[in-house]
């Protein structure tokens, strides 16, 4: 009788006493799932970080766009481009050259187009909401980058007869790519494999808006260099690489984030985190120098690098 009692006040016992090791299993398995929601918030927001920051860029860009290149065309005052941009040693501009002056203008004033609603497209809110403006602006925006690769073309490979050097090479690339990215968005919308077509819309809205890429790149580059005691300047190896850089490098991290965000591990999400980031400060640092030159060539005001 007292056996069994003592076996049955044994048991009660262990029961009440927990088990160290499933505390101990429980508690690693809340850590990771901590971790990993740490690491999912974080590539989360600095993906928002970075495209709220590109949404402003682009925006100050196309407002860029219809101020100066717009303003010129609608006024029949396309010389002032040469007179603008002749400091650097470009004149767009060329009397005479109708075809020529009509396709840099067109390049130009659609550049504008892509920063302005090619972002809109990334916005999941505009997408769900308004999904005719979505399916609409699409259609814009894919018809705009066709006639921006077109005339890139055209303005590298018919209008300029030197031969071809580097940026020359760098846009022709460019524009195959964006062709090339193009074709698969829209093959993907049709075969309504929507995940993929948004990754391609992606990489597409990247080697489309390239030459913004490239802009606040060289700003950044220059703040940077100045700010560290570089003494940066135009022709330093820099630019020669930047010309292929200015998508590539946007390309490569894009897969970064794909892969970081559906197969990575916490350690990769991190880094990718910390990686989008550090871009995003300088290219918020870019923008500061970028922008104050935008508006005065807008206001004709005095132009320095």
């Amino acid at each position: 009788m007292d056996n069994t009692h003592n076996a049955d006040f044994g048991s009660a016992i262990e029961r009440e006493i927990p088990d160290t090791n499933k505390i101990a299993v429980q508690n690693r398995t809340s850590d990771k799932l901590a971790n990993q929601s740490l690491a999912n918030k974080s590539l989360k927001y600095s993906a928002v970080f970075w495209f709220v920051t590109t949404l402003t860029g682009q925006w100050l860009f196309f407002y860029y766009i219809l101020g100066f290149y717009g303003v010129t065309v609608i006024n029949d005052n396309m010389e002032h481009w040469n007179a603008v941009l002749g400091q650097f040693g470009v004149t767009p501009y060329r009397a005479g050259d109708f075809s020529g002056n009509l396709a840099f203008a067109a390049h130009a004033i659609g550049a504008g187009i892509v920063a302005f609603g090619g972002a809109l497209q990334l916005i999941p809110k505009v997408r769900s909401s308004f999904p005719k403006f979505h399916k609409i602006n699409g259609y814009v925006y894919l018809t705009t980058v066709f006639c921006l690769a077109v005339s890139g073309f055209y303005l590298v490979w018919i209008r300029d007869p030197d031969p071809l050097g580097i940026p020359e090479i760098g846009t022709t690339i460019n524009g195959f790519l964006i062709l090339g990215f193009a074709y698969l968005t829209v093959r993907l919308a049709i075969k309504k494999d929507i995940a993929n077509h948004r990754k391609w819309a992606l990489r597409l809205f990247f080697v489309s808006n390239a030459q913004w890429i490239l802009r606040v790149g060289t700003f950044s580059y220059l703040v940077t260099g100045n700010m560290l005691g570089m003494n940066p300047a135009f022709g330093d190896p820099f630019f020669y690489m930047w010309t292929f850089g200015c998508y590539v490098l946007p390309l490569l991290t894009l897969q970064l984030y794909f892969y970081a965000k559906e197969r990575g591990s916490n350690s990769v999400k991190n880094a990718t985190s910390g990686l989008l980031f550090v871009i995003t400060i300088l290219m918020i640092m870019g923008m500061v120098g970028y922008t104050p030159f935008l508006l005065n060539v807008i206001s004709g005001g005095p132009i320095g690098l």
